[in-house]
């Protein structure tokens, strides 16, 4: 059982244009949204559609890839492991996140942004 481990596949659609930055080291970091869509029978047959949220991290080259050819709305499918953090929010609660820290990006729309 060792061989399984901490892996996401998602394929959906980029709620926002990657947010790229750089660290006080100068390593550039991405963050951006995904969102990813199911449709399914209801219980009374009718169609119901799902839509759900992640948030992405991408660093390094992955992080270049993302700032060259993402934009808001672009389709990918993305391939990561999921990071969980915490942080104390502006009225003392702590907050927990789930990221998916990515590693792979393919393309499923146009090319490079203008």
């Amino acid at each position: 059982m060792y061989a399984l481990k901490n892996q996401v596949q998602l394929i959906g659609n980029l709620g926002n244009t990657p947010d790229v930055r750089l660290t006080d080291k100068g390593r550039k970091w991405a963050r951006f949204t995904m969102a990813t869509n199911e449709s399914y029978r209801g219980v009374s047959g009718e169609m119901v559609k799902s839509t759900q949220w992640h948030s992405l991290v991408a660093w390094g080259k992955i992080a270049d890839i993302a700032e060259k050819y993402l934009a808001k709305g672009t389709g990918v499918l993305v391939s990561g492991k999921l990071v969980n953090r915490s942080y104390v929010d502006k009225d003392g609660v702590k907050k927990y996140i789930t990221d998916i820290q990515v590693s792979d990006i393919l393309l499923l729309g146009a090319g490079p942004r203008e």
